[in-house]
């Protein structure tokens, strides 16, 4: 109370010592309120600095600390066939994840879940000590160990569900399909090639924490669907594709192989096997050779398939014909200085019987007529050299050296398939060159991408012819008496009519320096039906033991695969039941000797390609049926000629200007047709043309003259 007091008198007006030194009330007070409005002042304008000026950047810190935001990656959308049976889908599983900062004992933590996730208690405790905001602990678990992990019901740790990848049919197709990361991003196939249309944009997960770094709430934004796929693989001819595959290196033991199946006419990839195999839903525990795209990247000399480029090349030239003779040689030639033997000591041989027993010597003289540079020209065209453009990855564009840098023997070579490197994809789009009647087709897997309710087909590049068709046809004459008369004979189908070529080629052995005598890669490639070819099948295998020519163990699995192949797909046979029957009961239809197909001999130099060695056997001839009798409107009957007597070029020619789809069987001259001359047919209708040679040519005449 006193001190009350004595406050007052101090402060009473007119108090000698309160007016000490002039000093007076008022100017305390506007003392104290100046110090007021500055106090007041300084905290307006700090509050206005960090609201106004600095609010962007304190507002992203505390939401820094409050939340966190975790990338979903996006779901992938599926792969289907051409069928629309799934071939690849997206399915979704658990993943763990911690928030360190609500575990109380992360030790104990560690070595719950290394138990459960058989992984080491100190990768888990790494983990958790890494952040205290947000650690996967282990992404994308089976059914089984997620249930284990929620069942230990530990604080912190918490699940989210994301996009797993699986591939149903396990190794079906798995080097198209390609195979992706933990991340859903595609490694390999089309898995890769397609990633950005595949994975399209990934969602997020929002997790929400309070002041005291408790997580509480958590929301997601779900991934865009991607672009889903579908291919041109038909599931059930991969999968005899693969099945024969398997078959045959488990029969020769090679190392590797690749079997493709192909649409001549559009280029659509109908199989691709490759072995060594693996399952991409485990694609991280096989060993990189067996993720290997074999067929688009594999780069090996084709030996004796190549001389279908080499006699094409000069058929189309115009400089020689399939009965031209060529002398050779009794087997041996000389170029530069190098000599050059031939697996058998062939004397003259026409050009047809060249290819047929593929005699190497007969090869070469065919490709020095053409010459370096046209021969260099022709073997661009067919599309070795480069990439053949297949929407798969990793495609090697083979190995070919600019004419310029050709050596005086490299001409020699090249014709019998050395000195070249090719791919599996780009011999069998050559063979479907042939099939097709001249042109090349770009091979492709994709058949269409489909968005929403919206299908879009890739475009396609337009075909590019290569040969002439009369040449594509006479070509195809050829190939067939590799199979009715030649190496090939093992790859004679039932019911159909097949062409095709058989190799052996020798494996450059690098510690040598010299090509390898039992280091080899048998090939054949072939088309079915001769004249409407419905596939082209290529079949490698490389390093056989035991028997390992391309006539002995490569033709039965082209025949297994195309005979399956063509009966899945309902292709009608050309060859009549009646005279496959007559011929199976003569001893031209037995099965030949191995020996008979062997196509290549150690003993010949190591400057000469594998080649093929034939037994003749009579050709078949195809019976032909009468024409019905039909209404024509005007303008659209045709009379047809006959052909009698007259060679496939010729019958070409003029069925190409009446405008008749010729289907011709055989080579040589024209024995027999149906519908025969004098018939009226409707334009664009099939014209069944049989050709044979020699002696049969003229029984056929003869028998002809005695009706």
């Amino acid at each position: 109370m006193n001190w009350l007091q004595s406050c007052r008198k101090f402060f009473r007006p007119g108090n000698p010592r309160h007016n000490r030194g002039g000093r007076d009330p008022q100017r305390r007070l506007l003392i104290v309120a100046a110090l007021t409005v500055a106090w007041t002042g300084a905290t307006l304008g700090r509050l206005a600095y960090l609201q106004l000026i600095r609010y962007s950047d304190y507002s992203s810190r505390a939401q820094h600390q409050q939340r966190v935001i975790v990338e979903v990656e996006a779901k992938r959308a599926e792969i289907f066939d051409r069928n629309l049976r799934a071939l690849a889908m997206s399915v979704q599983m658990d993943s763990c994840f911690a928030v360190p900062s609500e575990i109380a004992d992360p030790d104990m933590v560690a070595r719950l879940l290394s138990r459960v996730l058989e992984v080491p208690t100190e990768e888990i405790s790494t983990r958790l000590a890494s952040s205290r905001s947000f650690v996967w602990i282990a992404r994308k678990l089976p059914p089984e160990k997620a249930d284990r992990i929620a069942a230990l019901n530990l604080r912190g740790i918490y699940f989210q569900r994301e996009g797993g990848r699986f591939y149903p049919k396990r190794e079906l197709a798995a080097h198209v399909l390609g195979y992706v990361d933990i991340d859903e991003k595609g490694l390999g196939g089309v898995e890769y090639s397609l990633d950005d249309d595949i994975r399209s944009k990934p969602g997020r997960m929002l997790i929400l924490a309070d002041a005291h770094r408790r997580y509480y709430d958590s929301t997601d934004k779900a991934p865009d669907a991607g672009t889903t796929v579908v291919l041109t693989l038909d599931e059930n001819i991969q999968y005899i594709a693969e099945k024969e595959l398997d078959a045959a290196i488990r029969e020769t033991h090679s190392q590797s192989g690749t079997i493709i199946v192909e649409n001549p006419s559009n280029g659509e990839l109908l199989a691709v096997a490759n072995w060594p195999t693996f399952n991409p839903n485990a694609a991280k525990d096989s060993a990189p050779e067996s993720r290997m795209d074999r067929a688009a990247s594999a780069l090996y000399e084709p030996g004796s398939v190549f001389k279908i480029v080499t006699l094409s090349a000069a058929i189309d030239q115009g400089i020689t014909n399939p009965d031209d003779v060529i002398d050779c040689q009794n087997g041996a030639i000389y170029i530069a200085g190098h000599r050059i033997r031939d697996h058998k000591p062939f004397g003259l041989l026409t050009v047809s019987q060249v290819l047929s027993n593929s005699s190497d010597i007969g090869a070469i003289k065919v490709g020095l007529r053409l010459g370096a540079p046209k021969f260099y020209d022709y073997i661009r065209a067919f599309g070795f050299g480069q990439p053949t453009g297949v929407d798969l990855p990793g495609e090697s564009r083979g190995m070919l050296r600019r004419v310029e840098n050709w050596t005086p023997v490299s001409t020699g070579s090249i014709s019998m398939g050395q000195e070249i490197g090719v791919t599996p994809l780009q011999l069998i789009t050559a063979m479907s060159s042939i099939a097709n009647g001249g042109v090349i087709v770009r091979p492709h897997v994709v058949l269409a991408l489909r968005r929403g309710a919206r299908m879009a087909e890739p475009p396609q590049p337009q075909p590019r012819r290569v040969i002439r068709a009369t040449t594509a046809a006479t070509m195809r004459g050829l190939l067939e008496g590799v199979v009715l008369n030649g190496t090939g004979k093992l790859a004679r189908l039932d019911g159909y009519t097949t062409a095709g070529k058989t190799g052996t080629a020798q494996k450059f052995d690098p510690a040598t320096g010299r090509y390898s005598t039992h280091q080899l890669i048998a090939s054949f490639v072939g088309f079915a039906p001769i004249n409407t070819p419905a596939v082209t099948v290529l079949v490698t295998l490389d390093s056989a033991v035991g028997l390992h020519q391309g006539g002995q163990i490569a033709a039965p699995v082209f025949k297994r695969v195309a005979q399956q192949v063509l009966a899945y797909l309902n292709v009608p046979q050309d060859v009549p039941v009646a005279e496959r029957n007559l011929h199976a009961s003569s001893h031209h239809s037995q099965e030949p000797n191995l020996s008979d197909v062997a196509d290549f001999n150690a003993e010949q130099s190591e400057t000469a390609a594998a080649s093929d060695f034939s037994v003749s056997v009579a050709q078949e001839p195809a019976a032909g049926t009468p024409a019905p009798t039909v209404e024509f409107a005007e303008g659209e009957a045709i009379l047809v000629p006959a052909f009698e007597g007259k060679a496939v070029r010729e019958v070409t020619e003029e069925c190409t200007k009446l405008g008749l789809n010729p289907v011709l069987v055989g080579t040589g001259i024209a024995t027999e047709q149906s519908p025969g001359a004098g018939a009226t047919i409707r334009r664009g209708s099939r014209i069944t043309v049989q050709f044979a040679r020699g002696v049969l040519a003229s029984s056929a005449a003869h028998r002809r003259g005695n009706k």
